[in-house]
């Protein structure tokens, strides 16, 4: 997720974004407040990306201070300004990533809202703003949204291994899952591994060495990717 009037803004606050030309088909994630921003640093960033996705979904505390990430789920009209903004400024497509609403109208109408105002796929994750990523996600939910949706849906939450996005997609019959801490600890998990095999790590570690990536970043990514290895180990 990248702060849309950040990136917009300066060269510097671009840094966060690079991409080469085997990196496809990439689809970059902004965080948004205002149709501005959004357009401004969509319109900037087309060139280099497949598609474009607006967070809705972010539960942490200093994006809802923000207005954005799941602030946004209280903003139906909002959302749909941004995506309008976006398809009538870039030829590209448009999603939105969101979370159940505590109130099922509430996530039917931010569905239907998008819909109209051009949005090309909506990823759903099935837990509340305010659930701990602990509880179970709500399949009844997702499978709602995709029986009533009329552009493809994405099931989001719960998956941490081949088994668990097949079952997801069984019952809800989505048109595709996402995985976000799952991929982080295992980035072989739709391959069907169960924890992360070493040759992934070591092309982990190459690619890092060979294109820069940060420090920080290296770090948090490798600490996910070992994790099961070490604790197998113990």
């Amino acid at each position: 997720m990248i702060l849309a009037d950040v990136f917009r803004a300066s060269e510097f606050g671009r840094q966060d974004f690079t991409t080469n030309s085997k990196d496809s088909p990439t689809v970059l994630q902004f965080a948004a407040n205002n149709y501005k921003d959004f357009s401004e640093a969509a319109e900037l960033v087309a060139p280099y990306v497949d598609a474009l996705d607006l967070n809705c979904g972010c539960p942490q505390k200093w994006a809802i201070k923000e207005e954005i990430g799941s602030f946004l789920l209280e903003e139906p009209e909002r959302v749909a300004d941004m995506i309008r903004a976006v398809k009538n400024r870039v030829d590209i497509q448009c999603s939105i990533k969101i979370r159940k609403h505590i109130d099922e109208r509430k996530t039917i109408e931010m569905v239907k809202r998008a819909e109209a105002a051009g949005v090309d796929w909506i990823t759903i994750h099935g837990r509340t703003k305010k659930q701990s990523s602990k509880e179970p996600v709500d399949m009844e939910i997702i499978k709602l949204v995709k029986d009533l949706a009329t552009v493809p849906v994405v099931a989001n939450g719960g998956i941490f291994s081949l088994a668990d996005s097949q079952t997801i997609s069984n019952y809800t019959k989505v048109d595709g899952v996402m995985a976000a801490r799952g991929l982080l600890k295992n980035p072989a998990l739709f391959a069907g591994y169960q924890i992360t095999p070493f040759d992934a790590i070591q092309k982990y570690v190459n690619a890092s060495i060979k294109y820069g990536t940060p420090h920080f970043i290296f770090h948090h990514h490798l600490m996910y990717m070992l994790e099961g290895l070490l604790s197998n180990a113990g």
